[in-house]
């Protein structure tokens, strides 16, 4: 176990206490092997429990001034501030990307308790006039109950920071389920809200598989939002039994991104953009490119580029400051991506770097594979299809810019995309055309800021966003209220003065 947490085993927090569960697994660290710590595998009655702490605990901090309510988020960014680089090392360990992202993703979550911290001195509503004398409207956000948010495991603290601080500030109470892979940072960001002075049963921490905490929550009639991300296949479950009872539900899934090169594009940049995008957290991202659309002009010279850039690389450790590839998050992951690559060849794709998993020296123990390259790969291919979730890019020849729009637009996802050119029609075009959610222009598909919405279309989602002020809306209502002050009836609609 790592000196840097303070338990061998990780339980619930239900109501402020930590509660033991019997049934434990272990947490691996999928760049060496190890376990670090055993984490509780919860049940619907662990579920319940903490469901009834949450509707009580909400009916109170529904009452807290919004603005009160924020000063816990505030403290809570400033605890992440002063144990960033610790937290970071943790998160390394559990998740596997590399030191440098890690970084990063702490920082988002520093970034957002921040941001939404300021709603609490806006959740802005609105006025507007009435049709009758003496008489005022307006409308404004109320807290939806007890939510429910299911977090992944290739972001375990930002993504949770999406969910959890919106929420928080709003009013309501959480039931959160996060990653069986990576509950460490679950357990750390819950220590930090316990320091920073959230009252009880606001916040409820429930380890557990998705089969049975996150069924458990989808079906519990008190959990009047859902907030998931993860695979489509679990989300339209989700999505279809939250129909049923008519609750709220936001899904983030999957995607299948691409960079458009033009052959105008400063193809040096683009190389780098595409390598980032690709690469980084050996691909595991939901917006990580694994399509390169390229004009055909500029494809030998692009390829050139990215297989140079490709040989840069360093795959190892990510706790290693030299290393910028770390390993698959678990053996299931890396089984994916060998039968992708196999899928390729067999589809005709050429294979001009990796597609191998390494398993010598260093690598013997955990879960590596090789930056991979197909080029000549078709727009109908399964792997420019369908997410793989790896280290794994495929170019992809076109003769236009519309050509390359039309490419783009042909999967059923639609989260995120990127175009290099250096012509600005066709960025207004881009802009207007790509049917995603996100829009880069001359970067890559990564690299989302907090204050902007986050999510995408078609099959990435149902329309609601993560992050951003957009992301009240998944966590409160609307309620319009109307004041008569003419110490008289007035009907809308009928007494009105002609």
């Amino acid at each position: 176990m790592t000196t840097l947490l303070n338990t061998k085993s990780l339980t619930n927090y239900i109501n402020g206490e930590w509660i033991s569960v019997n049934n434990t697994t272990s947490v691996i660290n999928p760049a060496t092997g190890e376990e670090i710590v055993q984490v509780s595998l919860s049940d619907k009655e662990h579920v319940d429990a903490a469901v009834r702490a949450a509707k009580e605990a909400q009916k109170r901090w529904a009452h807290v001034p919004a603005p009160q309510r924020a000063e816990v988020l505030y403290k809570v960014g400033n605890i992440l501030k002063e144990r960033k680089e610790e937290l970071s090392q943790l998160l390394t360990m559990e998740n596997g990307k590399v030191l440098e992202e890690a970084r990063g993703e702490v920082q988002e979550a520093i970034d957002m308790a921040f941001y939404m911290a300021g709603e609490g001195r806006r959740l802005f509503g609105q006025t507007t006039p009435s049709e009758l004398k003496d008489k005022f409207a307006m409308s404004v956000r109320v807290p939806v109950g007890v939510v429910g948010i299911i977090t992944p495991w290739n972001f375990p603290i930002a993504i949770a920071s999406w969910k959890s601080f919106p929420a928080i500030v709003a009013g309501n109470a959480v039931i959160w389920k996060p990653a069986t892979e990576t509950p460490i940072m679950a357990y750390e960001l819950t220590k930090i809200f316990e320091e920073a002075g959230l009252p009880k049963g606001v916040l409820n921490l429930v380890y557990g598989s998705g089969s049975t905490v996150g069924k458990a929550m989808v079906h519990h009639p008190d959990i009047r939002v859902i907030s998931f991300t993860g695979s489509n296949e679990v989300g339209r479950q989700v999505a279809g039994e939250c129909g049923r009872q008519l609750k709220k539900v936001s899904l983030e899934m999957g995607g299948k991104n691409a960079v458009i090169v033009m052959e105008d594009a400063d193809l040096d940049l683009a190389a780098d953009g595409i390598i980032w995008s690709a690469f980084g957290t050996s691909g595991q991202r939901c917006t990580a490119c694994s399509r390169v659309i390229v004009h055909e002009k500029v494809k030998a010279a692009l390829e050139e580029r990215l297989l140079k850039k490709m040989e840069e690389l360093t795959i190892g450790n990510g706790l290693d400051e030299s290393v910028k590839v770390g390993p698959i998050i678990n053996r299931q992951g890396l089984e994916k991506i060998k039968k992708y690559i196999e899928i390729g060849k067999q589809e005709g794709a050429k294979l001009l770097a990796g597609g191998y998993e390494l398993t010598d020296g260093q690598y013997k123990n955990g879960y590596y594979f090789a930056p991979t390259l197909f080029t000549d790969a078709k727009v109908d291919m399964r792997i420019a299809q369908e997410e793989i979730f790896g280290p794994v890019v495929s170019l992809i020849p076109v003769k236009s810019f519309e050509e390359a729009i039309e490419v783009n637009n042909s999967v059923t996802y639609g989260l995120s995309s990127g175009i290099f050119t250096q012509d600005v029609n066709r960025v207004f075009k881009a802009q207007r055309d790509l049917d995603t959610g996100i829009v880069y222009v001359n970067a890559g598909t990564i690299g989302a800021e907090i204050h902007l919405p986050f999510g995408g279309t078609k099959g990435t989602g149902n329309g609601h966003r993560d992050s951003g002020v957009q992301a009240l809306d998944v966590f409160t209502e609307w309620r319009a209220v109307y004041v008569d002050f003419s110490g008289k009836l007035q009907r809308a609609q009928i007494d009105i003065e002609e």
